[in-house]
């Protein structure tokens, strides 16, 4: 598998990984997995995929959950350092609040990556490791465009909470694409976001900001929501107001396991992706070549996954039924 370093834009493309052959830890190995939470589905698969790989490599294997706390979490990563942890896997509660913590570990000798959520890149670590909301998101953005062929599109828009940047760059990364795809495809571009509803990131919330929305909208046809979550409990309201049938379900990102089999049935339209098993794994190996001394001379504090439009063209290519997502 090859790691395609962005700036903004796809900049570099860097082998860092070999998929098929798993880096295996040359000295002792003692691995840290720091979670700022474990009370969503998605945060337990990177847990559960670090564990995994880790032990397979090896490694000795702690883990914490911060339960959403981030005073909990800087004392988890105190205790990890203090029994002697030599690589910490960090998802970040906050991007300045952990900034501390983890340059107390680095200057410990512990090799820290982070993961998913955004971590100040003054701090100390080797690299970041997230999936790119703008890369999925002109490739989602790029399919609407050419599933809709031209013709206008009338979108309800669902998003998680209200100054979230994850949450504003998967927007804007889709309707870049979607507007950009249309006028190359088509020569002009009649997109209106009819409006826009929050959902919490939740089933619930989608739901919910789905029923608001097509109160007042008749002419929706296309549900964009940021991830697919929301977008699912969007699916349940259009289902139970018999408007199902009107509209293209898109999210921006996540490839959640119930979305996958929607998308591999033609019920729902596409998703970006954004694998908690595949950032996971990269951040356990990313870990173990520092520690075997094995990384690159020059390595971005940024590292993305590879991008992709998940579609009914490619759905098996990503769905794995043995996900916890």
């Amino acid at each position: 598998m090859s790691l395609k370093v962005f700036t903004g834009a796809i900049v570099a493309a860097t082998a860092l990984v070999g998929a098929s052959s798993a880096v295996q830890a040359q000295e002792e190995c003692r691995i840290g997995i720091a979670m700022y939470t474990l009370g969503a589905p998605y945060f337990a698969a990177q847990e559960a995929t670090a564990r995994r790989v880790a032990e397979e490599a090896g490694c000795e294997v702690r883990s914490a959950d911060g339960q959403n706390d981030m005073v909990k979490q800087i004392g988890d990563i105190e205790d990890m350092v203090a029994a002697g942890i030599n690589i910490l896997i960090i998802n970040p509660r906050d991007a300045q609040g952990l900034v501390g913590a983890v340059n107390a570990a680095s200057a410990a000798g512990v090799h820290v990556v982070a993961i998913d959520s955004t971590l100040d890149p003054s701090a100390d670590f080797i690299t970041q490791i997230q999936s790119s909301n703008e890369a999925n998101g002109e490739l989602v953005g790029d399919w609407l465009a050419r599933e809709m062929g031209g013709e206008p599109v009338r979108i309800a828009l669902i998003s998680g909470s209200q100054g979230n940047l994850v949450g504003r760059d998967r927007r804007l990364g889709v309707i870049r694409g979607l507007v950009d795809s249309l006028l190359t495809n088509y020569g002009n571009a009649d997109v209106e976001i009819l409006g826009q509803g929050w959902g919490d990131w939740a089933t619930e919330g989608g739901l919910d900001a789905m029923e608001d929305l097509l109160t007042a909208h008749s002419d929706i046809n296309v549900v964009l929501g940021e991830n697919d979550s929301m977008v699912l409990g969007a699916r349940a309201a259009l289902q139970a107001a018999g408007r199902l049938d009107e509209v293209i379900l898109v999210a921006a990102a996540d490839g959640q396991k119930e979305a996958l089999e929607l998308i591999r049935d033609g019920e729902y339209g596409v998703t970006g992706l954004n694998n908690p098993n595949e950032i996971a794994r990269m951040a356990v190996e990313v870990g173990l070549q520092a520690l075997n001394g094995e990384l690159p001379e020059t390595m971005s504090k940024l590292t993305y996954t590879e991008p992709a439009a998940i579609t009914q063209d490619n759905v098996d290519q990503y769905y794995d039924e043995e996900s916890l997502f």
